[in-house]
């Protein structure tokens, strides 16, 4: 990915967040983290991966709310960022952070899983 590529991925980031946050009013659309944005080095495309608070309904609901509203949020991103064409937007769940989620509670069963044994062998 290029340099420029690069800048406008983290333009987007900041000004998506607070697009999603500040000016859309859908209420399907949960509490969502801009966690990256891969922009391809054409400019034509680009990735925005997100995190959703909530269940995995919340999560379906949150990305048809976000895709409905792409358009106004590609108008906004146009107008916020000066480039000759607004990258074509495509959300993607960012499944490192469901990874690392899936981590921690493993980590955390395991843990309390040890508890109950050192208890027992007290006793």
């Amino acid at each position: 990915m290029s340099h420029r590529a690069n800048r406008v991925g983290e333009q987007m980031k900041k000004e998506l967040g607070d697009i999603i946050s500040r000016k859309i009013k859908d209420p399907r659309i949960g509490f969502v983290t801009v966690t990256d944005v891969e922009v391809t080095g054409d400019l034509q495309q680009a990735k925005v991966y997100i995190s959703v608070l909530g269940d995995e309904e919340q999560r379906e609901n949150t990305l048809k709310g976000l895709a409905k509203a792409k358009g106004f949020i590609r108008t906004e991103i146009g107008q916020r960022i000066r480039l000759r064409k607004t990258p074509e937007i495509i959300f993607e769940w960012d499944e490192s952070i469901d990874y690392g989620n899936r981590i921690e509670t493993l980590l955390h069963e395991l843990h309390t899983d040890d508890k109950p044994m050192d208890k027992n062998e007290e006793e």
